[in-house]
């Protein structure tokens, strides 16, 4: 894939590609997600459904994978992604985006169906969200 050209990042002083940098702004969206739920989950620790444990290695799994392009939500290939064009920047970014809320949507219908105690759907909703959030490991 081409990598689009490089400019300098403003809290670092290095050089990033576009492409980096918005993975980072989803990465940190992702991380600040994540710790929020884990408060509001730790808050009802002694109110916990079926699958709260699992939800909870999943969350941990995700905040200590290692940034890069084997990580982070992912999504089924789109047409215009088999036209053999190379996608623009904003293309990634919107890519990068629709991802991240199919993640987010997966992942809260697990904690919806948890603390109604629905075991089955909290397993089905988990596992599309592990499906949907590739990780190094």
């Amino acid at each position: 894939m081409n990598r689009p050209g490089r400019r300098p990042d403003k809290f670092s002083g290095a050089t990033a590609t576009s492409g980096e940098c918005s993975g980072r702004a989803v990465r940190h969206s992702l991380v600040a997600l994540i710790a929020g739920a884990s408060l509001l989950g730790a808050s009802g620790v002694a109110h916990s459904g079926p699958c709260t444990a699992q939800i909870a290695q999943v969350e941990q799994q995700i905040a200590v994978a290692p940034p890069g392009p084997q990580s982070g939500p992912t999504a089924p290939q789109t047409l215009g992604a088999q036209l053999h064009h190379q996608p623009t920047p904003a293309d990634v970014e919107h890519a990068e985006r629709f991802a991240s809320k199919l993640w987010h949507a997966a992942l809260m219908r697990a904690v919806k169906a948890d603390a109604a105690g629905d075991a089955a759907g909290c397993r089905a909703a988990l596992n599309e969200a592990k499906n949907l959030y590739a990780t190094d490991q």
